[in-house]
């Protein structure tokens, strides 16, 4: 099945769905019932809230539609003979009222007595659908046009795909995804929390999500040492007048918050780019000093719709890891290789296998694009011949490049086959134009310099969120909080264990002694739970014994090595960043 045919399914299992919430609840208003990744949904102005249990009644009622073998006609109206179909249904008018306002064709589309403003497009009739291949799976509340300001809808999710096979294999997924929520597992392995009193999308990390946060910044502060990259630290705060010349308050005013001081506005950055723009500035520059690559990892902050906030996937603060590289153009190649290197050990390190994807500009029209078209065809070839270097397969998206330059976007495949995006590289001309940034040139001449912005693992929350769910929570012992759990046998035991504990930790590896009153299979449980890497199990025996007996994360069997045998292969592990 070709992807535009099953397109047409779930745009029309989505009128179906609408047809059956419809003869049930005869009142309901009809929101909009678009297609999305591997489904469909519709939202609803309904006079009582629709429940889980009502789900598989719902869906059984489209199989019988289906079965009806009906047709989808599409219906051209006048503005006239629309206004009056839509009659009534607030969400319908204001669709209407764009499409009347924007001069676009009104079109209908009719399945049976329902008929639905759409343009779709839709199948020819029911018969093409397999009534095996589909689901009903969850609800959600979704407000209005996503607006918090407006009225709070009732929205369905369906998935679809060519096949019984296809949807068995996606629900099976979908169930070890649930397993696996970051979420969950960030409460059970004592992650991170939440607290109203602090507020939504603000997540404080306990001490072993810290951990994990403080290793990979330190890995990226590692990689991009590698490369020269400097250190720099900048505020969280600005004036606004450093986004309004950069441009980016047009684009963030709506999610800036706003810092009042005791004569003077601020607001806290929605981005780091500005600050490391006026980093450049504050020094003169020759083509000598170029390239300047500046790095950190820092926070930055937008007040994001809290109906759209998701544990750590989508937070208000955001920790960054940031990187701008100041060049002459005849050095793009070898800054974006070095990047590209960076990208690539970071995701190997991790077991992500990479797309890559290289947006450039429209060929129809350049007229939109900052720079001249020497500069873009310049760095266009630039970008695709690191890629060809690298012997890397890429797709060119054209079009899809900023106004202000092309980029390399890496998109990261995990442990569930999902699809994210997390590197990019970035080029840049808008922001050195705006602030009028200079070097000299070998002649004495000034030279502009070309931008460009890197993200290695993006948003560190985000990338966490992603982490947790490949790894189920099993994290490599370099990343593991809790790297080694001790477990004394009974009171007698814990002074030799924390005798082992003070030993292991000058070693430095990170261990924990579970000293509580409880038994040992207890104990254990809550080691494995917690999915530490390595217990040792302190009794009598082990003790007096001059070796370790050890139990990986995953066995049951107990290891019997001795101490610097075993401290050497943790270490081995822990330097190369195993992901075992």
């Amino acid at each position: 099945m070709t992807k535009d045919q099953i397109e047409k399914i779930r745009h029309s299992l989505s009128h179906l769905m609408a047809m059956a919430v419809m003869e049930r609840f005869p009142q309901t208003k009809l929101g909009i019932g678009p297609t999305i990744d591997n489904g469909f949904y519709y939202d609803f102005d309904l006079p009582e809230k629709i429940t889980d249990d009502m789900l598989p009644n719902l869906e059984r009622r489209m199989k019988q539609l289906i079965k009806k073998n009906i047709s989808f006609e599409r219906v051209s109206s006048t503005a006239e003979e629309a206004t009056k179909i839509v009659k009534g249904n607030p969400y319908k008018e204001e669709l209407l009222a764009e499409l009347i306002k924007e001069k676009k064709p009104i079109t209908f589309y009719r399945s049976a007595n329902f008929i639905d403003l759409c343009g779709g497009p839709h199948i020819n009739s029911t018969n093409e659908i397999d009534t095996q291949s589909f689901k009903l799976v969850s609800l959600a509340g979704a407000y209005w046009r996503g607006d918090e300001k407006r009225p709070q809808l009732q929205r369905i999710y369906g998935v679809a795909f060519s096949s019984k096979q296809e949807l068995d294999e996606y629900l099976a997924m979908k169930e070890e995804a649930e397993k696996r929520e970051h979420r969950r597992l960030g409460q059970e392995l004592e992650l991170f929390a939440f607290s109203d009193l602090v507020g939504p999308g603000l997540p404080l990390f306990l001490p072993n999500g810290t951990i994990l946060m403080n290793e990979l910044a330190t890995y990226l502060d590692e990689l991009k040492g590698q490369y020269n990259y400097e250190p720099v630290d900048i505020p969280h705060i600005a004036k606004s007048d450093l986004y309004k010349k950069s441009g980016h308050w047009d684009k963030f005013k709506n999610d800036i918050f706003f810092v009042k001081g005791k004569s003077e506005e601020f607001v806290l950055k929605p981005m780091n780019c500005p600050h490391h723009v006026m980093i450049y500035s504050a020094l003169p520059r020759s083509y000598r000093d170029l390239p300047v690559r500046l790095a950190e990892t820092t926070k930055m902050y937008r007040d994001e719709q809290t109906g759209e906030l998701m544990g750590l996937s989508r937070v208000r603060s955001i920790t960054i890891d940031d990187t701008h590289i100041f060049c002459r153009a005849d050095q793009i190649l070898n800054e974006a290789e070095g990047a590209f290197d960076i990208i690539s050990k970071f995701n190997k390190t991790f077991g992500f296998p990479i797309k890559v994807e290289l947006s450039v500009r429209d060929p129809k029209n350049h007229d939109k694009y900052l720079g001249g078209d020497s500069v873009w065809n310049k760095s266009e070839a630039t970008l695709k011949k690191l890629l060809t270097k690298h012997k890397v397969k890429y797709t060119v998206h054209e079009g899809e490049a900023a106004f202000y330059g092309p980029k390399i976007d890496f998109k990261a495949t995990d442990s569930l086959g999902r699809s994210w995006q997390l590197s990019t590289i970035q080029l840049d001309f808008n922001l050195p134009d705006r602030f009028k940034l200079e070097y000299t040139d070998k002649d004495g001449n000034k030279s502009q310099p070309v931008m460009i912005h890197i993200a290695v693992a993006g948003s560190i929350e985000r990338f966490l969120s992603i982490l947790i769910e490949h790894y189920g929570g099993a994290f490599p012992v370099w990343l593991s909080p809790v790297q080694v759990q001790i477990i004394p046998v009974g009171s007698d035991h814990i002074k030799p264990s924390e005798k082992l504990s003070e030993e292991l930790r000058s070693a430095g590896l990170r261990v924990k002694v579970d000293s509580a009153n409880e038994t040992v299979g207890n104990k254990i449980r809550k080691a494995i739970k917690l999915k530490t890497p390595y217990m040792l199990v302190i009794g009598d025996k082990e003790a007096k014994s001059t070796k370790l007996h050890v139990r990986a994360r995953g066995s049951k069997d107990v290891k019997t090595v001795s101490k610097s045998a075993w401290i050497k292969e943790v270490f081995a592990q822990i330097k190369s960043r195993s992901i075992n």
